[in-house]
């Protein structure tokens, strides 16, 4: 069993300031974290390979996050890259060939956005952003989503709208675990989940739900939900490093996914805490 990590970050405050960081709560991941530090919790945990995802619209941080997963250094973890780029951008194609042409440029394997943090609750739907959706899609990269429940309706349109594109969706779209709810949430997680190309990521939970006193039943219902919608071949285990130190360590998160996973057949478990990943991001 190939086991990846489909979503962690990295960051350098020295480098650039992570304006997300400024809430108070989150005090205790405002500093930096590199690859170096991830290494030996990720052997230790098993994992084969990872994925690296943005953290910041700036075009100079995709460029950075390529060539330290080239970096000889880094152990040969990181096995895809989702960057960021201007959506917007009437010349993204021009953009993204010239990614793939950077060194390391070979493991782009697909781009974010911060949607979540767009007061248009319809932005994905915009004709501009639907032409770099297409971009991304003619590019061969996939597209991940981190979005809050409120804008799972207009994912789902915009996914629609994009059939040839594959939409990744991070952390399953924040769930709302804290609180004990699940509906609108589990209603429009499953017609997103209806279309074709869609995934998700099992990923981000524990930061949904009480940070000091989550369980993993607290977390089950929202994980079968998923695993009902999408199915193994569609859902992808993640971390959530180093954001997910909040509410627990890296190992505890990996072990709470195959947990999670645990009713499920050797070769679904394998799809969900590995094949899935290694297959839609061509890793």
């Amino acid at each position: 069993m190939r086991v990846i990590d489909a979503h962690h970050h990295v960051w350098d405050l020295a480098v650039r300031p992570q304006e997300w960081l400024d809430a108070p709560e989150l005090a205790p991941i405002r500093r930096g974290f590199a690859l170096a530090e991830l290494l030996p919790h990720a052997r230790e945990a098993g994992v084969d390979g990872t994925v690296l995802v943005q953290t910041v619209t700036v075009p100079e941080e995709t460029p950075e996050l390529l060539a330290l997963a080239a970096e000889r250094e880094a152990g040969g973890l990181v096995a895809g890259v989702v960057g960021w780029t201007e959506l917007r951008d009437p010349a993204i194609a021009d953009t993204l060939a010239a990614l793939r042409a950077l060194p390391g440029g070979a493991r782009l394997s697909g781009i974010r956005h911060q949607v979540q943090g767009e007061a248009d609750p319809h932005w994905l739907l915009r004709a501009d952003v639907q032409r770099g959706l297409a971009a991304v899609a003619a590019a061969g990269l996939v597209y991940d989503l981190v979005i809050l429940p409120h804008q799972l309706p207009a994912a789902t349109r915009a996914a629609a709208l994009r059939p040839e594109l594959t939409f990744v969706l991070d952390h399953l779209g924040k769930p709302p675990i804290a609180a004990g709810q699940r509906e609108p949430w589990a209603r429009d997680l499953r017609r997103f989940a209806a279309l074709p190309n869609t995934t998700a990521k099992l990923s981000g939970l524990v930061t949904e739900a009480d940070w000091r006193h989550w369980t993993v039943a607290d977390l089950r219902p929202y994980a079968d939900v998923a695993l009902e919608a999408f199915g193994p071949g569609r859902l992808m285990a993640g971390s959530d490093w180093p954001v997910c130190t909040l509410a627990a360590g890296y190992g505890r998160v990996m072990e709470t996914a195959a947990t999670l996973t645990g009713g499920l057949s050797r070769a679904e478990r394998a799809a969900v805490l590995g094949g899935t990943a290694s297959r839609v991001y061509g890793l």
